[in-house]
């Protein structure tokens, strides 16, 4: 197969310990992405791979699409990144505003988390702050799996 335009196998494997993987099995037979797009990843080698995890973490709307590149492009030009502590940014309040629209009932707030344990966190003092704020400062238990992630 054709390798990939551009694409290069490392000279240095040992620097970079891969999660979830066999690291020394994998630096014997190493599979190397150069790029993705749509769903589908394509290796240094040429190779076209199905995609299956949906990028696992972020990439779930597929790769490499103009209309999210364009919107990364224009936002990151402007402002790639600004604290929500004790400041604000339009962009934010816009999208809180359309999630808003499409939560039911009278879920009416988005609070913008980097993760799901950040996330969780987060849910945990807000429900503390609630009771707190309602008079109710004793309800302090929470029920949780021990070693629970």
């Amino acid at each position: 197969m054709a390798r990939a335009p551009g694409a290069t196998m490392p000279n240095d494997l040992e620097s970079f310990w891969i999660p979830f993987t066999p690291n020394k099995q994998f630096k014997a037979d190493p599979r190397m992405i150069a790029s993705a797009k749509d769903m589908h990843f394509t290796s240094i080698d040429g190779q076209r791979i199905l995609d299956a995890t949906a990028g696992l973490w972020c990439c779930n709307a597929g790769h490499s699409r103009q209309p999210i590149v364009e919107a990364v492009q224009d936002q990151v030009a402007q402002l790639d990144f600004a604290p929500s502590f004790q400041f604000g940014h339009p962009k934010s309040f816009e999208l809180a505003s359309r999630l808003a629209n499409l939560f039911p009932g009278s879920l009416d707030y988005a609070f913008f988390t980097n993760s799901g344990s950040e996330s969780v966190d987060t849910a945990l003092k807000i429900a503390l702050a609630y009771h707190r704020t309602r008079g109710e400062g004793t309800r302090t238990r929470l029920i949780g799996r021990e070693r629970g992630y």
